[in-house]
Formats: C-alpha cells, structure tokens, sequence
C-alpha cells in the first residue's frame, strides 16, 4: 500500500520530532531561568533568618548577630546569655555581619519579617527551658497577633491568695528575663485571677492581688533580670480577662496566671512616652506636645 504524502511531499509525521524539540528547548529554558532567580540572594532575609537561628541556638543578641558563626550551648540555663560573640575581623563588622537598620535601607516588610523570626527564636527558648525543667504546663507561649504571649500559672510563682514571689521563682524569671532582653520590643505584665473572691487585710478584690502579682514580677524583670523599665508596664485584670471555663477547677487555675507579652513593634505607636507616639503627637525632644 502507498504512502499518502502531505503538500510538501513529506510523508505524514515525519516532522513530529520538531514538537519534541521546541519541548526540550522550552524546558531548559525555565531551567535556567529558575537557576538565575535562585542565584539572588536576598540579604536581608538572609540575615533575619540567621539572626534568629543564632537566637535559638546560642543566645546571642539580634542586634550584633555573625553570620560566620553560631554560639552554641547545651541547654537554657547555660547558654541563655545575650552577649553576641566576637567578631572575627573589620570584615565581618562591616559585611553581612552588620544589622542593616531600616534608615540604612531596610524595608518594613523585611523589618516585621526579622521580628517574626526573633519572636519564633525566643518562643523556642522558653519552649525548651520548659521542657528541660517539667513545667510544660505551667510555663506555656503562643504567637498571638500582638505579639508574643507568655503565660506563666501562678502556682509556678505564688502561694494561694499571696503576691509574694518566692526565691525559686525569682530564678525561673531571671532566666525568662534573660531571653526577652533578646529583644528591644515593649513587654506588658498582666495580672490574672479566676472568680473566686478574696477579700482579706492586703487585698479588698481580684483587682489589688492581680495588680500587686504583675507588679512584683515587673520588678524581678528589673532588678534581677536587667531590663530596661522604660520597656515594661504592669496591669491587672482580675477575674475580669478569663481564658477558660471558671465553673471547673482546671478552668480556675488556668485563669489564675501572670502574661508577659512581648509586644510587636507596629503597637509602638500605642505606647505612651514612645518615640513614635511622640512623633505622632507633635511633642519634641523633652516630652513637650505641641498640640
């Protein structure tokens, strides 16, 4: 039987091998495309995130973080410490080593990213302190959209119906301190009850014993822990901000807790006294509003 030919004179399909061809072509033409775009580095994610893997691993300070080194440690308790390691050379201090701040040209989207990355870092921290030392279940943090929130039970810290921090919690908190100062951002300690009443010779309500908790711990952070108390306020709540159920025992000793809050710096604004809230108010260098 004959062959049919096309126009040309060509049998049928003998030209298939040009749609295969123009495929392969394509092909590694994507191929190098993807090659090119994975050879642009982005610095400053390439920074944040090592910044906060050296938070996790080593304890060092965000704000002079090595890239060419990590500083290791074996535990919490040991390697907690916030001084950054030394450098290695001009070249490092100048490199890729250097924070870039955002006036040095780092945008928002690269800031609140590295915040993010240091808020997972010191959450990780306290996770595994928690783990090493048997109280999952008493030193509990979760990523909110405010920020970091770290709930510690008040059996962890006080007798029942006492704002007295005894000496042993004094040190679980000199260790939390220790990673939060990690991190330049506000902390806001909140006082929390459950729905019991007291009403004693120190305390009338809920009110006064969650505002005397807070505020003690507020000064362990300070006086034992270092951080600046222009990054730190006190409040309580009461009975009044419940997170579980208070008609059950273990709705109740939820509820009984201290929050440290490590806020995200886009709340800044709310703070009062801050630099930003300053020059959203028009008050100069000595606190003066111009409004």
């Amino acid at each position: 039987m004959r062959r049919h030919k096309t126009q040309d004179g060509h049998p049928p399909g003998q030209e298939r091998w040009l749609v295969t061809y123009s495929d392969l072509i394509t092909l590694l033409m994507i191929f190098f495309i993807v090659m090119y775009s994975m050879s642009q580095v982005d610095a400053n994610k390439f920074r944040a995130m090592a910044q906060s893997l050296s938070i996790t691993l080593g304890g060092a300070a965000p704000s002079a973080v090595n890239l060419s080194e990590t500083q290791a440690g074996d535990s919490f308790i040991e390697s907690g410490s916030t001084e950054s390691s030394t450098s290695t050379g001009q070249d490092d201090q100048q490199g890729v080593g250097q924070e870039t701040t955002p006036s040095e040209g780092t945008g928002q989207g690269d800031t609140d990213y590295q915040e993010s990355l240091t808020i997972e870092g010191i959450k990780a921290k306290l996770d595994q302190f928690a783990k090493e030392n048997g109280i999952e279940n008493k030193l509990v943090s979760s990523i909110e959209e405010r920020g970091l929130v770290i709930s510690i039970q008040d059996t962890l810290l006080f007798n029942s119906g006492s704002a007295e921090i005894s000496t042993n919690s004094r040190a679980i908190l000199k260790k939390i301190s220790t990673v939060l100062s990690a991190s330049p951002n506000y902390i806001k300690v909140e006082g929390h009850t459950c729905n019991l009443p007291i009403h004693t010779a120190e305390f009338r309500s809920n009110w006064e014993l969650s505002v005397l908790r807070a505020t003690n711990v507020v000064h362990i952070l300070v006086d034992d822990g270092e951080i600046d108390p222009l990054r730190l306020s006190a409040a309580g709540y009461g009975e009044y901000r419940p997170i579980a159920d208070n008609s059950t025992e273990q709705g109740r000793i939820t509820n009984r807790r201290v929050d440290l809050i490590i806020l995200r710096s886009k709340y800044d604004l709310l703070e009062p006294g801050s630099s930003s809230s300053n020059t959203a108010t028009g008050a100069d260098s000595n606190g003066n509003s111009s409004n």
